[in-house]
């Protein structure tokens, strides 16, 4: 799969939108995960040393199409201009006059950041009128939000009908590390799948018994599983005690979990082992946290709950890759062709 690339592009003065994540949670106003805004700085930088005119695009929260404070991108600002060490000036709309007067005002060095795209109803079924209107008036769109490229979205595919559109860097980043623990694990190779809702990681389960040697499940899929009587292979490994009324796994599977992980050479991991936002269920979650640090595995992390148990831990730094995709990483390895990075090929 051949991509097109910003640093292919010719942006330089040119009128960028720039598709990021800043789906992110808030604890007392300020982002409580910072990962997914810092992933935008590289490609953000890069435009900028290019002199062009950078407007950051992103949703926030589910508003379900309507204008709710709530839900603005505003709230935002100080962690975008912290995080991106940049100056960014909020503009309360993504599409029409408002927009085209804050690019037409913009000085050297300075970033938009537009609304939450989800205010408009059409953005989730990817409206095209909608898609024309955010592409109005500028002249590339790089996609640099892996974890929402599986959504067929107006401000991720459909606006490419109307831009030269491109990969951003991070975007280039996550499918390339993707693709090594996809296709080139080194064994023996490792998963480890946790959270919830079984049938959304059914299928990367079934990708990961054809190539790694282990996948270790726990967390709500596991009781899932176990209760739906769902069969697998004996590389998928089911937890054999619980904690309470199974909300996290118990010590003799953490014992088997660990054992495992000691012994690879390839661990992907996305999703917690139990109900890990309360204390005492998030002890075996922490517990396999330290067995992959202390492995000497290649370790690729993602999802969102998963990035929260590292960013506590402080072990943002202490794995290989972390990704920001969460149900992108999962389409991603369980084969899905996801749709914001088919728009990108050339």
């Amino acid at each position: 799969m051949k991509i097109r690339r910003i640093q292919d592009a010719d942006v330089a003065g040119k009128k960028v939108i720039l598709r990021v994540d800043f789906n992110v949670s808030l604890e007392n106003g300020r982002a409580k995960e910072t990962f997914k805004i810092k992933a935008a700085k590289e490609s953000l930088d890069f435009l900028i040393s290019k002199k062009a005119k950078v407007v950051l695009l992103s949703y926030f929260g589910r508003p379900n199409g309507k204008a709710l404070p709530e839900f603005s991108m505003e709230q935002l600002v100080p962690d975008v201009e912290e995080l991106l060490c940049v100056k960014v000036k909020f503009i309360s709309d993504c599409i029409g006059d408002k927009v085209r007067e804050g690019v037409g005002k913009m000085v050297e060095g300075e970033v938009l950041l537009l609304e939450n795209v989800r205010f408009y109803e059409g953005e989730d079924k990817n409206d095209e009128d909608l898609a024309k209107k955010m592409a109005d008036g500028f002249d590339i769109f790089i996609n640099d939000a892996f974890s929402q490229s599986h959504r067929n979205q107006s401000s991720i595919t459909g606006i490419t009908k109307f831009l030269p559109s491109y990969a951003g860097f991070r975007l280039q980043e996550e499918i390339a590390e993707m693709t090594i623990v996809k296709e080139h694990p080194i064994s023996p190779a490792v998963a480890i799948i946790g959270g919830a809702k079984i049938e959304t990681k059914l299928p990367v389960i079934k990708f990961f018994e054809e190539k790694y040697d282990y996948i270790l499940v726990g967390g709500k899929i596991a009781n899932e599983a176990l209760d739906q009587g769902i069969e697998f292979s004996g590389k998928v490994i089911l937890p054999i005690d619980f904690v309470d009324d199974r909300l996290d796994i118990g010590p003799k599977t953490l014992e088997k979990f660990e054992k495992i992980i000691s012994q690879a050479k390839t661990i992907v991991w996305n999703g917690p082992m139990g109900k890990f936002e309360e204390e005492k269920y998030a002890i075996s979650s922490d517990e396999i946290l330290k067995a992959v640090l202390a492995s000497s595995a290649f370790t690729l992390v993602g999802g969102g709950e998963t990035l929260e148990i590292l960013e506590r831990n402080g072990a943002m730094e202490k794995v290989d890759f972390v990704s920001t995709g969460g149900g992108a990483m999962l389409d991603y390895l369980g084969g899905e062709k996801m749709p914001g990075i088919k728009a990108l090929e050339e």
